[in-house]
C-alpha cells in the first residue's frame, strides 16, 4: 500500500470513525464534534513541512465534508512554539514545501483553504512568520500568556507570503499593521489582545482547554446555520474568497520579484552565518 493511500485512509478514520492519528508530524483526534490537530514537530518548532502541509489540507477537507465536525482546532506541541513558519532546512535540502497540485490550498493547507466549519488556532507559543500567518487565517484566536506574533520575513529579504503582508493591515488597525510587516518586530499576546487579533489570552496551561471550550459553544450551535454565516461574514464562495484574489496575485507576484534580487539570498545567508545581513537593495 502507498504512503499516500495510507495517509489518505488515516485522515478519513481520523475524522469520519474517530480513530486517532497518533504519530508523525501531524497529530489528530476527535473531541465529540470537534477535531482537534496537533502540530507534533517540537524539536523544530513545528516547523512546517510538505508532509504536514498533505496531512493538514486533507484533514481540513474530510472535515468539512463531514456533517457531525462543527469545529477544528489547531495547536502546536510542546510549549514553546505554535509554528516557526516553514521548514527552512528542508527548503535548503531542495524540498518544496507546498505539495505539487495542492498549491491552492496555501502554506499548511490552511492559510489559502477556507472552509465553511469554523477553524480556531489555539496558539501556545511563539508564533513567527508562517506560525502568524496561519493565525491570520483561523477564524478565531486563542492564545498563551507567553505567546508572540510576527512577521520577521523582511529581517531576512523576504516577503511575509502566505498572506500576512495584506491580512495584518485588514485585521489590525492600519497603521499598526504596517509597522509590523516593515519592522518585523514581532508583539506579545497581551499586545495582540489589546489589538483585537487574538480573542482570549490564559495561562500557557489553559490555552488548548480553552479553544476546546470555545469550540464546544459554537459546536452547541446549529452547524448549518453556523457555516452559512461563517460564509456570508467571510465572503466565501464556491471554497475561496473572491475578495482575496487580487491580494495573492500581488503577492505572488512581488514574490517573484523579490526572489530574483540580492537581498533575498544575502538574508538566509545571513542567517545561516549567524552575521548581520548586509543590504544592497538590488
Amino acid at each position: 500500500m502507498s504512503t499516500d493511500t495510507t495517509r489518505t485512509e488515516a485522515v478519513h478514520d481520523a475524522v469520519s470513525a474517530g480513530t486517532p492519528i497518533t504519530d508523525g508530524p501531524v497529530l489528530a483526534e476527535r473531541r465529540g464534534h470537534v477535531l482537534l490537530v496537533t502540530l507534533n514537530r517540537p524539536e523544530a518548532r513545528n516547523a512546517v513541512n510538505q508532509e504536514m502541509c498533505l496531512v493538514v489540507g486533507d484533514l481540513l477537507e474530510e472535515a468539512d465534508a463531514a456533517p457531525d465536525i462543527r469545529a477544528v482546532v489547531l495547536t502546536g506541541a510542546g510549549d514553546k512554539a505554535f509554528c516557526a513558519g516553514a521548514d527552512l532546512k528542508a527548503i535548503s535540502r531542495g524540498e518544496p514545501i507546498l505539495p505539487p497540485g495542492r498549491e491552492h490550498w496555501g502554506f499548511l493547507g490552511w492559510a489559502t483553504h477556507p472552509i465553511s466549519t469554523p477553524t480556531i488556532c489555539a496558539v501556545n507559543g511563539t508564533a513567527v512568520g508562517g506560525g502568524t500567518e496561519l493565525a491570520l487565517a483561523g477564524d478565531l484566536v486563542v492564545a498563551a500568556e507567553t505567546a508572540s506574533f510576527g512577521l520577521p520575513e523582511v529581517k531576512r529579504g523576504l516577503i511575509a507570503g502566505a498572506g500576512g503582508a495584506f491580512r495584518i493591515v485588514e485585521q489590525l488597525p492600519h497603521r499598526v499593521g504596517l509597522e509590523l510587516v516593515m519592522t518585523g518586530e514581532p508583539i506579545s499576546a497581551s499586545r495582540a489582545l489589546e489589538l483585537n487579533l487574538v480573542n482570549r489570552v490564559v495561562p500557557a496551561e489553559r490555552v488548548l482547554d480553552t479553544a476546546l471550550e470555545l469550540a464546544g459553544v459554537i459546536a452547541a450551535n446549529a452547524p448549518l446555520a453556523v457555516q452559512a454565516s461563517k460564509r456570508i461574514a467571510l465572503g466565501i464562495r464556491d471554497g475561496r474568497i473572491p475578495a482575496e484574489v487580487e491580494a495573492w496575485q500581488l503577492t505572488a507576484d512581488e514574490i517573484a520579484r523579490n526572489r530574483r534580487s540580492a537581498d533575498a539570498a544575502e538574508g538566509p545567508r545571513a542567517f545561516a552565518e549567524k552575521r548581520p545581513p548586509v543590504w544592497t537593495g538590488r
